[in-house]
C-alpha cells in the first residue's frame, strides 16, 4: 500500500533569502501614487517622514525583481518558517471532487496568521534606522498581534489603533497585543484630531480601517522618533509576504504538482499577493496559464464592484493618493466578522493586475464563508479565521466545478490564519444570528460620487 504524503516541509536552509518584487516584471507598471498636496508622482523621500527609509524605497521600487531578506529577519522567520504545504485530502473527500486541493498553512505562526512575515521586516527596518516608537492600525487584530510580537523582538514601543467594532468583538486579540507590551486604543478615539472629528460628526461610529489608519499616521507624525507601519495594501507589505508563495513553489515541486488555480482571501492584498505573485511571474515571463482568484466579502466588494481611480488610503486624507480599485475612502463597511477584509481599497499592484486581467476576483457572502470554514474544520481539523474562510469558499467553488466536469485540477489556497480567537463569530454563525450584507449599486455610486 502506498502512503500518501499529507504535509510538505522545507528545511530551515530553504527559507527564502530574497523577497520577490513583481513590479519589476509587470509589463504595465502600477501608476504612480501622487503627493496629495502637489498631485505630482510620489518620490521615496515624500514617504520618509512616515515610514522607515528602507520601506519607502521598497514601496516605489519597480526595477529590482529580487530584494535580499536581512539575516536578522530570516533568524526571526526560523521561529515558524517554513510553514507546511498541506494536501487537503479530507476536504477533497468531503466534496467528492477529483480536484487536488492544497493549502499553505500560515496559521502556525506564533500569532496565528501570515501577518508576522511583514511585521518582523518592518520592525527590523525601523530599528535599523534608530526609531524607538512605531504606530499602526488593525482591523480584526491579526496585524496588531503580529506587530506587537515583532516590536518586542526588536525592542520598539508600539501603539495600536484597533477598529472599535473589532475591539469589542475580539477582546482576546487585544489581550495578545497587550501581552506583548503594546498599547491598544479603540478607533475612532478622542486622542487624535481625526478621531475627534469623526466622533463629533458620528458619535456612535463603530470604526473602519480608514479611520484607524488616519489616527495611527497622525500619532506617528506628532511623536518624536516615531514611524508608522502598515499591515496590508502597500507594495512593500506584499513584497514581504512573497515568502509564502516562494516556499509554496518549492513545496509544490516536492508534491510533484503545479497549481492550475491559486486563491487568497482579499482585504488589501498582502496575503493574496504573497501566495500568488511568485507563481504569477511564470505567467508573465513564461506564458503559464495559472488562474489567480482574490476572494473578498460581498459587503466590501472593491475588486468586483468598486471603481478604479485615485483615492486616499485613509479616511482623513493623510495618505498619498493611490491608483486603486476603491469603494471610496469615506466607505463605512458593515459590521461583518471578517474584520480584516473590510478595507475600502485594494493595493496598487493588485489593482493594475486586475485591470490587465492577470487575475480575477469573486465576492463571497458572509454565511457562505462560514459554511465553507465549518466544512473545512470538520474535514481538516483546523478552524480557520473568518478572513481565510473566503479563500476556502472560493476553493470549494472551483473544486465543485471540477466535480461537474471531471477535471483533476490542482487548486492551491492560502490558509492565512486560524480562527481560535474568533469563536464569538462562529458562535453567532452556529446560533443563526449571522446575516449577509449586500451593498446596492445606488449605495456604491453615491459613495463614489462624494469623492468628486
Amino acid at each position: 500500500m502506498t502512503t500518501k504524503t499529507k504535509r510538505f516541509f522545507l528545511p530551515e536552509s530553504e527559507i527564502p533569502t530574497q523577497w520577490y518584487n513583481i513590479q519589476a516584471d509587470m509589463v504595465n507598471k502600477p501608476m504612480p501614487p501622487l503627493n496629495p498636496a502637489t498631485r505630482e508622482p510620489l518620490k521615496p523621500s515624500d514617504l520618509y517622514p512616515i515610514f522607515a527609509k528602507a520601506l519607502a524605497d521598497q514601496e516605489l521600487n519597480q526595477t529590482d525583481a529580487w530584494i535580499d531578506i536581512p539575516e536578522a529577519v530570516r533568524e526571526q522567520y526560523k521561529n515558524y518558517r517554513s510553514t507546511p504545504l498541506v494536501r487537503a485530502y479530507g476536504l477533497e473527500k468531503a466534496l467528492g471532487t477529483p480536484a487536488h486541493i492544497y493549502f499553505k498553512n500560515e496559521s502556525v505562526s506564533p500569532v496565528g496568521s501570515h501577518k508576522l512575515n511583514s511585521a518582523v521586516a518592518q520592525a527590523y527596518y525601523c530599528k535599523q534606522e534608530g526609531v524607538t516608537n512605531i504606530t499602526t492600525e488593525t482591523g480584526a487584530g491579526q496585524w496588531g498581534a503580529a506587530l506587537s510580537y515583532a516590536a518586542k523582538a526588536f525592542g520598539l514601543e508600539l501603539a495600536v489603533y484597533m477598529v472599535k467594532i473589532s475591539y469589542e468583538q475580539k477582546p482576546y486579540r487585544r489581550s495578545i497585543m497587550q501581552t506583548f507590551g503594546a498599547q491598544v486604543t479603540a478607533s475612532p478615539s478622542m486622542s487624535t484630531k481625526a478621531g475627534r472629528k469623526i466622533l463629533t460628526e458620528h458619535p456612535n461610529y463603530q470604526g473602519s480601517l480608514g479611520t484607524a489608519i488616519s489616527e495611527a499616521i497622525e500619532l506617528a507624525m506628532s511623536t518624536p522618533n516615531c514611524k508608522y507601519t502598515l499591515g496590508s495594501v502597500l507594495s512593500h507589505v506584499t513584497l514581504h509576504q512573497t515568502v509564502i508563495g516562494l516556499e509554496a513553489e518549492k513545496q509544490m515541486q516536492m508534491a510533484g504538482e503545479y497549481p492550475d488555480i491559486v486563491i487568497g482571501c482579499f482585504g488589501g492584498g498582502s496575503n493574496f499577493g504573497g501566495i500568488s505573485f511568485p507563481f504569477m511571474r511564470h505567467n508573465i515571463l513564461e506564458g503559464k496559464k495559472t488562474r489567480f482568484i482574490a476572494a473578498e466579502p460581498s459587503s466590501c466588494p472593491k475588486l468586483t464592484r468598486g471603481q478604479f481611480r485615485y483615492d486616499f488610503g485613509d479616511e482623513a486624507g493623510y495618505t498619498p493618493l493611490l491608483p486603486m480599485f476603491t469603494l471610496g475612502h469615506n466607505f463605512a463597511p458593515a459590521h461583518i466578522h471578517a474584520g480584516g477584509l473590510r478595507y475600502h481599497g485594494a493595493g496598487v499592484i493588485v489593482s493594475q493586475l486586475l485591470k490587465d486581467k492577470l487575475m480575477e476576483a469573486v465576492d463571497i457572502d458572509q454565511l457562505e464563508s462560514f459554511d465553507a470554514g465549518t466544512l473545512f474544520a470538520q474535514a481538516e481539523g483546523i478552524i480557520p479565521a473568518p478572513e481565510s474562510c473566503h479563500a476556502i469558499a472560493a476553493a470549494i467553488k472551483e473544486a465543485n466545478k471540477c466535480k461537474e466536469t471531471g477535471e483533476e485540477k490542482v487548486i492551491l489556497f492560502n490558509l492565512s490564519g486560524h480562527g481560535l480567537i474568533d469563536m464569538a463569530a462562529y458562535d453567532k454563525y452556529l446560533s443563526g444570528d449571522l446575516q449577509n450584507y449586500a451593498l446596492s449599486d445606488e449605495e456604491i455610486a453615491k459613495n463614489l460620487a462624494e469623492l468628486e
